[in-house]
């Protein structure tokens, strides 16, 4: 039986927790680090901003969608990764501008941000005090390498995060795809609904040759989309009735 549930399940996701903090910590780092010699149009501004907004926001309309269109879903989660990856070119750019290179991977500082994990989200009847509070404090945990350090040090920290939002998205992906394989989707369901409703339906017979019946629908014409008896027997016999004809 399908089953339509609230869609902000999302809101516990670890990929659109880190897309929030994300967020807040480029529009800080937009805030502190691009000014009018490096940017002086505030065309970066802006685009490093959306990049950023764009990752969240895709992330919970496409699982918004998860229960009623999988390809939807999948489509905008796309999206959300591929904004990712956008906001980490923007952060190597930022440090190539420098003539800097990026953290190498056993750079102290690199493990510590790649290996920092979240807490377990717990949320309770207020909950939207509950859920922002728990991004703040998952934020917080990345003060030490975003708040009062240097671009570098920044831009460095938030290249690793975008680079484990991509990740944290892309098992998201293949999770709903496994699903999707195993159980189908809202079309599917809808279907296998639709089809055992009919099968627990009494048939009438057919008036023309006494066989069994099916409930059809008309696919063209100005009775598009209406639903009929027909004769099971098909092209041989053209035998139908109204949909309310009684079971014999």
């Amino acid at each position: 039986m399908i089953n339509i549930t609230p869609t902000n399940h999302y809101m516990g996701f670890d990929c659109w927790i880190m897309a929030n903090v994300i967020q807040l910590a480029t529009f800080d780092f937009c805030r502190h680090f691009l000014k009018r010699e490096n940017d002086p149009c505030g065309r970066m501004f802006d685009q490093m901003t959306q990049a950023a907004r764009s990752i969240q926001a895709n992330i919970a309309e496409g699982t918004s969608r998860h229960q009623t269109s999988t390809e939807t879903e999948m489509r905008l989660l796309d999206v959300a990764r591929a904004s990712a990856s956008e906001l980490a070119s923007d952060y190597m750019f930022v440090l190539m501008s420098r003539g800097e290179s990026a953290w190498a991977a056993s750079d102290p500082a690199a493990k510590q941000v790649s290996s920092l994990d979240f807490d377990r989200p717990c949320y309770g009847s207020d909950f939207l005090h509950d859920v922002t509070a728990h991004i703040i404090s998952q934020h917080r945990k990345f003060h030490p390498w975003l708040k009062g350090t240097t671009v570098t040090v920044a831009a460095n920290a938030l290249l690793i995060m975008c680079s484990r939002e991509s990740a944290m998205i892309t098992r998201l992906i293949k999770s709903r795809l496994e699903s999707f394989k195993q159980n189908g989707g809202f079309t599917e369901n809808l279907t296998r609904e639709r089809q055992a409703t009919q099968a627990a339906m009494p048939s009438p017979r057919c008036p023309v040759c006494g066989g069994p019946m099916a409930r059809r629908v008309i696919k063209r014409g100005s009775r598009q989309g209406q639903e009929f008896w027909g004769c099971l027997s098909y092209p041989k016999c053209n035998g139908t009735l109204n949909v309310n004809a009684p079971a014999q």
